[in-house]
């Protein structure tokens, strides 16, 4: 039996500007099935949540734009579920939003908060993993981030320092630092040290913890939700949070919240986790042939090629020769060919794109 008391946030809010020009903005990556499982990756986000938490404690916090692309992807999950922000304003805002839609049905709940484009291979290890921690948080006011062991030094994550082993049992660590995604050597620095851990982005807490932490940290967003918390959950709700977007400043939990707070613990975990951020991890957690190569369909034809990914959407035969570390992209409207080593391009190329006021192709 599913604890009543659980519930969950999972952000699919992002437009996934690096999947380019796969993932659009009216479709972005988390409604597409890029791991060719059958299932979209919102979609393996809500069912594996589902093993912790009941169907009507899921909330997704989306765009106006994608609302109905949330409720075709997830059937189940009840309209008002679906929270629509009508900007965006990072994840600290959805986030603090979500916790009056909870806090209005039941106070004393204890909250997940996940993105909704993650992958995750190991699913009873992930599942026991956010029990652990929501056991820990719903008997202590703490705020708990998951943090993956790292195995190589990585530039494309973010890093969390641990200070002293809380539990050696449960590798649970008190949180010294946060830093941002580091350059190669500093990466190096991390990795040899033990002492880091990568920031998943998924974090669990009691409400009434976070909602302190918000009131805290965050007083300039907490209190415009605040000035509006009696209309949350009637008629007047989706007025009044057109209203107060406006007026609320775009800001991230890391920065607002976590890296500011004294209470801040990581559970140490290793479930098989990856943030799908560019077209280099998808093809790190393809399916590749003996050169090193993956492809979505059975229709590429490589030779003389290694370690490349290509990602055909067109149903026809394609011949790929002599590439080493490419990206190659074929919609119906864009051909992209890309330096698998260059791919942070691909930001710079979206915004050439919209330049050339092609924004029907964003």
């Amino acid at each position: 039996m599913n604890n009543q008391d659980n519930y969950c946030i999972i952000m699919a809010g992002g437009i996934g500007s690096r999947f380019w020009p796969l993932s659009r903005t009216n479709k972005p990556k988390q409604f597409l099935d890029i791991l060719g499982t059958g299932k979209t990756l919102i979609q393996e986000t809500f069912h594996r949540f589902k093993k912790i938490c009941p169907t009507e404690n899921i909330l997704i916090v989306t765009s106006e734009q994608h609302k109905e692309l949330v409720h075709e992807q997830l059937p189940e999950l009840p309209k008002e579920n679906i929270i629509q922000e009508p900007f965006r304003r990072n994840t600290a805002p959805c986030i603090d939003y979500a916790n009056f839609k909870i806090h209005a049905k039941n106070p004393n709940a204890n909250v997940i908060v996940a993105p909704s484009d993650h992958l995750i291979t190991m699913e009873s290890e992930f599942v026991n993993t956010i029990e652990q921690a929501l056991d820990f948080s719903s008997k202590n006011d703490v705020l708990v981030t998951l943090g993956i062991k790292p195995n190589r030094p990585e530039t494309g994550y973010g890093y969390i320092q641990v200070d002293k082993v809380e539990d050696k049992v449960k590798n649970r660590f008190k949180v010294k630092t946060f830093t941002e995604k580091p350059d190669i050597e500093l990466a190096k620095v991390f990795y040899e040290s033990g002492e880091f851990f990568w920031n998943s982005g998924i974090f669990i807490w009691s409400l009434k913890s976070i909602m302190k932490a918000f009131t805290k940290h965050l007083p300039e967003v907490h209190s415009l939700f605040k000035s509006i918390e009696d209309n949350i959950n009637t008629e007047k709700e989706t007025e009044s949070i057109n209203s107060i977007y406006s007026e609320c400043k775009g800001i991230s939990i890391d920065y607002g919240v976590m890296e500011k707070a004294k209470n801040v613990y990581v559970i140490g975990a290793d479930f098989g986790w990856s943030d799908l951020g560019t077209w280099g991890s998808l093809h790190e957690h393809s399916l590749k042939d003996n050169r090193n190569n993956s492809a979505n369909t059975e229709d590429v034809l490589f030779y003389d090629t290694n370690d490349s990914i290509i990602n055909v959407t067109n149903k026809k035969i394609t011949i790929i020769q002599g590439l080493k570390d490419y990206i190659v992209v074929d919609t119906k409207d864009v051909l992209m060919i890309c330096n698998k080593k260059e791919e942070q391009k691909i930001k710079q190329i979206v915004n050439d794109v919209k330049i050339k006021q092609k924004e029907d192709l964003l």
